[in-house]
């Protein structure tokens, strides 16, 4: 049962676009392993077939160029150098100096050996391409708010004018740590990998017109479920709260954010939940309160209708274990 609800007149207090940092909140409730697969040195004709794993995938070029080819996608993409590729949603892909060139298929085993003995070498005798790719294992990336509405591929040109200014130099640096491994460079690579996952984001969220986070009022009502997701939303309450009427407010969530507004409120209590079962020692009634719920075992009901096991249960597998 969720917390009683307050009067519509009782509006909720005014809520800065800027107070809530939605894609800091959703990336930090997202359990991220970063998985490097290192630095590759290419030369043409080459192919490279990286082995299907549920990921997103990072593909940074140094040298040269790359032709992209996502399965299911007809048009692949063209990288040059300086230019990033994040795959948020995974998927199977393939890399290539051009189309029709053999492909060289990556086992794990050669992913792993490509962490720390450099650039793995591939092709012939023709331009040279340099590159490093990487994955990101998120806890809950299928069901994590925002994450569903992105596109298969979010691709940084260099020279992207929406980039932020200290890309290129993050760029660089991964690159420069990828030529020449040395104690401790598989750290740096995977710190430095994460940076360039939230810079890619970032860039593609502040376009104009390509996510929720720069629709005022929608960012506002975003803002206002982040911040204070144990009040009883209902639709009118947050349209009210963002000056739209109920029909349209409602429309426009669900248009732009791919989730009705409650459901999307679901979806993020759920979310910051499962980061507290897995982060804190808190008791399941406190964090049942924390999301919005007076009883711990209407909680667990919907907990376990969302994850598909209990939240203790849950605590107990996915906790880090000491020692």
């Amino acid at each position: 049962m969720s917390v009683a609800p307050k009067k519509l007149s009782e509006r909720p207090a005014p809520v800065e676009q800027s107070a809530a940092d939605v894609l800091a909140d959703v990336l930090d409730s997202m359990r991220l392993t970063t998985l490097m697969h290192g630095g590759f040195d290419l030369g043409a004709p080459w192919g490279l077939r990286f082995p299907g794993i549920e990921a997103a995938h990072l593909i940074v070029v140094g040298q040269g160029r790359a032709r992209l080819e996502l399965d299911g996608e007809r048009t692949p993409s063209t990288l040059a150098a300086g230019d990033l590729a994040l795959l948020p949603l995974g998927g199977s892909y393939s890399l290539r100096d051009a189309e029709g060139s053999p492909l060289h298929v990556l086992g794990q085993g050669e992913c792993e050996r490509n962490r720390t003995v450099g650039p793995i070498r591939v092709g012939g005798d023709g331009d040279r391409t340099r590159l490093v790719t990487g994955s990101f294992q998120f806890g809950t990336t299928s069901r994590a708010p925002l994450f569903k509405k992105l596109p298969r591929v979010l691709h940084v040109a260099a020279d992207d004018p929406d980039a932020a200014s200290s890309l290129a130099s993050t760029v660089q640096l991964l690159l420069a740590e990828s030529a020449s491994p040395r104690p401790g460079t598989t750290v740096i690579m995977a710190r430095l990998a994460e940076i360039l996952l939230v810079q890619a984001l970032r860039t593609h969220v502040e376009k104009p017109g390509l996510c929720s986070l720069v629709d005022p009022p929608i960012a506002k009502a975003l803002a206002l479920i982040h911040e204070r997701p144990a009040e009883d939303w209902s639709v009118e309450r947050l349209a009210t709260a963002v000056a739209l009427s109920r029909s349209g407010f409602a429309a426009r969530f669900s248009t732009i954010v791919g989730d009705p507004p409650l459901e999307y409120l679901a979806r993020w209590r759920m979310t910051k939940a499962a980061q507290s079962l897995r982060e804190t020692a808190l008791s399941l009634g406190e964090i049942a309160r924390q999301v919005g719920y007076q009883s711990e075992a209407s909680f667990n009901r919907a907990f376990k209708r969302w994850e598909g096991v209990a939240p203790g249960t849950y605590r107990r597998e996915r906790r880090p274990r000491l020692g």
